[in-house]
């Protein structure tokens, strides 16, 4: 915790090691930002390699980086089959970028969230932490091991289900399918939605076992570690439940619900998609299909054969994402709800934004605002960029951009078209999506400049 006070520590001396040509790491957030770019450049020069072809030729530097990319942001977008172009080892790199970008980003994103959690802001608690040792490494170590043995355990019993539901029901070996059970079901706590079958997972669509399996999964790893730790601790005592762990269980079950019903209304009668399928078949698949926005980017019928207006509410499901300090992505379903609960206490008249008996703090107010602000500029722009890219309509392209963003993975089957410059945007959109705006941003500012006088105040005119 010393390397992360401003301008000493490891932080200093990285920069110093290096003849001071290197800018030094004086944020935390730079750490982040830095270490999430060395991992997609590791995974980018392995993918490389010709070993991890399944052809004699290596992989081009744009599959690679994309994928990679990919991997360690846990998003599934991909530019080339993944069961037929990478070779076992090839997958083995990928299952292995997925576990420690998944890992990586919710460890940390765990502790920060803790260290926000009490009441003292984000840089100066970790400067604090720093130099008053309020937060010790056994604190520390407790946490990361609480995120590494809550990880394995849920990757571990999904690995079981689906590997004996193959091996069973699918005639798999038994080597063969405990490789699938572990690969998939890594992919699906991490929310990555990588696959290894060519058509992700439309050949189990109306499998209930491994359908639930992987949706249980996706849920977990979506609400944060905070919330899981909590509801381990207080899981009979919902009165007990924190602030924020009310919230993402509140919003999670309502999104989670609006979504499962939004697919089974639209697309019930579509022939592509749920159409032919049995009363049964269609409420597994259309729960499957309402999981998956929470950033988790498996598929179970084709993306690209939905109504529009379901390209649409996928957006909108994308873009909110799912819980803080886990595996998903998107702006967070506290940030949503926050901004909800703005616009309620708004139309009430109301003073204070409250919920669930607390009062929000302007802080996390003006943080929710900027966090939407920039996620949806983002998204906007990038879309019109790659709207001038490529020849694809704009219901594909947005969905394509809010997916990268999101971390989600969901594509309506135009990634591998969209050329190598709107590749390369897409993973910058992965990345960026990853970190968050307001991670990135700090991680770029050199230093913070307080404001040692206020302003006098003026109103605007509003609407």
């Amino acid at each position: 915790m010393a390397g992360w006070t401003a301008g000493s520590g490891p932080f200093r001396s990285a920069g110093a090691s290096v003849g001071g040509w290197l800018p030094r790491l004086r944020h935390p957030a730079q750490f982040v930002v830095a270490g999430f770019a060395a991992a997609v450049l590791i995974g980018t020069v392995v993918l490389l390699l010709p070993v991890s072809r399944s052809a004699t030729s290596g992989a081009s530097v744009v599959d690679a980086l994309f994928t990679a990319t990919s991997a360690v942001c846990v998003t599934g977008l991909i530019t080339v089959d993944t069961p037929t172009y990478w070779s076992g080892f090839g997958q083995v790199v990928i299952l292995l970028l997925i576990q420690v970008g998944g890992f990586g980003i919710t460890a940390l994103a765990t502790l920060l969230g803790l260290l926000v959690s009490r009441k003292v802001g984000l840089r100066n608690r970790l400067n604090a932490a720093a130099e008053a040792k309020s937060l010790g490494l056994s604190d520390v170590r407790r946490v990361l091991l609480g995120v590494a043995r809550t990880s394995l355990l849920f990757e571990a019993a999904g690995a079981v289900v689906v590997a004996v539901r193959l091996a069973a029901a699918y005639d798999e070996p038994v080597g063969r399918a405990l490789w699938l059970g572990i690969f998939h079901a890594v992919s699906a706590f991490n929310n990555a939605g990588f696959a290894l079958y060519g058509d992700n997972l439309i050949g189990f669509a109306t499998d209930p076992f491994i359908s639930v399996a992987l949706c249980v999964l996706v849920i977990a790893g979506g609400l944060g570690f905070p919330v899981l730790f909590e509801l381990r601790r207080e899981g009979r005592t919902p009165r007990a439940w924190s602030l924020h762990t009310k919230i993402v269980m509140s919003m999670s079950a309502l999104l989670l619900s609006l979504g499962t019903l939004m697919f089974l209304v639209l697309e019930w009668t579509n022939p592509r998609t749920l159409g032919p399928m049995s009363v049964a078949g269609k409420a597994v698949a259309g729960f499957f299909q309402g999981v998956q926005p929470r950033t988790a980017g498996f598929n179970s019928i084709s993306t690209g054969d939905l109504n529009e207006a379901t390209l649409l509410g996928t957006d909108v499901l994308m873009f909110i994402g799912g819980g803080p300090a886990g595996t998903a992505g998107g702006i967070k379903v506290t940030t949503f709800a926050v901004l909800l609960f703005v616009i309620i206490t708004e139309v009430r008249g109301d003073q204070s934004v409250t919920a669930f008996g607390r009062r929000i703090p302007r802080e996390a107010q003006r943080q929710a605002l900027s966090v939407a602000l920039l996620a949806v500029a983002l998204v906007v722009g990038s879309t019109a960029v790659l709207l001038l890219l490529t020849p694809f309509t704009l219901d594909q392209v947005l969905f394509e951009v809010v997916s990268a963003f999101s971390t989600v993975g969901l594509s309506t089957g135009i990634t591998a078209d969209v050329g190598t410059a709107g590749q390369l945007l897409l993973t910058a959109l992965m990345f960026l999506g990853r970190l968050g705006p307001i991670t990135l941003a700090s991680a770029l500012a050199l230093r913070s400049r307080p404001r040692l006088y206020d302003l006098p105040q003026e109103r605007p005119i509003i609407g």
